[in-house]
């Protein structure tokens, strides 16, 4: 499996990613998560339209927790099959209570913990902390990766405007 130290820092110190480093045009890889049931979900279960998937290290933080408000308030106004999931390595009973906490019913918020299947198919894995780097990654119907976004310093925002961007040009 591929490591890649220093793409991501998590408060100033250098990370190790664990998988590969996905880019734009790489078709997007199988994985397998859990719903807030402990149901299986994979990326053919988002739907067959354009998807966005927000990845989290963990929704009990700030910038998480913005994060992931963001998306579903954007989701409002997408265009009809544009599907948005984020993802973390949160057990599924604290996601299923930060969803009903915050009205977070737009967006799939679907959990890692398990086989961390996602973190390391998307190489956003960190191994020193096995949690998930925070990225972004929108995803054509062809399961084609259309827009990357991986995070340097684990602790700040992503580009929202840019990943809605390639949102809305593959949806439009």
């Amino acid at each position: 499996m591929d490591r890649r130290k220093g793409v991501v820092s998590l408060g100033g110190n250098p990370m190790t990613l664990v998988g590969p480093e996905l880019k734009p045009g790489d078709p997007a890889p199988a994985f397998s998560v859990v719903d807030a049931d402990l149901r299986p979900v994979g990326l053919g279960d988002l739907g067959s339209g354009v998807r966005l998937l927000s990845v989290v290290p963990s929704l009990d933080t700030p910038v998480c927790e913005l994060q992931t408000k963001r998306f579903h308030e954007a989701a409002a106004a997408l265009p009809e099959g544009v599907a948005i999931a984020t993802i973390s390595m949160d057990l599924p009973f604290a996601q299923k209570r930060f969803c009903a906490t915050h009205g977070i019913d737009r967006i799939r918020v679907l959990s890692d913990y398990k086989e961390a299947s996602f973190g390391l198919a998307y190489g956003v894995l960190i191994e020193e902390v096995r949690l998930l780097a925070r990225a972004l990654f929108v995803i054509d119907p062809a399961d084609v990766i259309r827009y990357v976004e991986i995070v340097p310093e684990v602790g700040t925002h992503p580009d929202y405007d840019r990943a809605l961007a390639a949102v809305r040009s593959l949806a439009g």
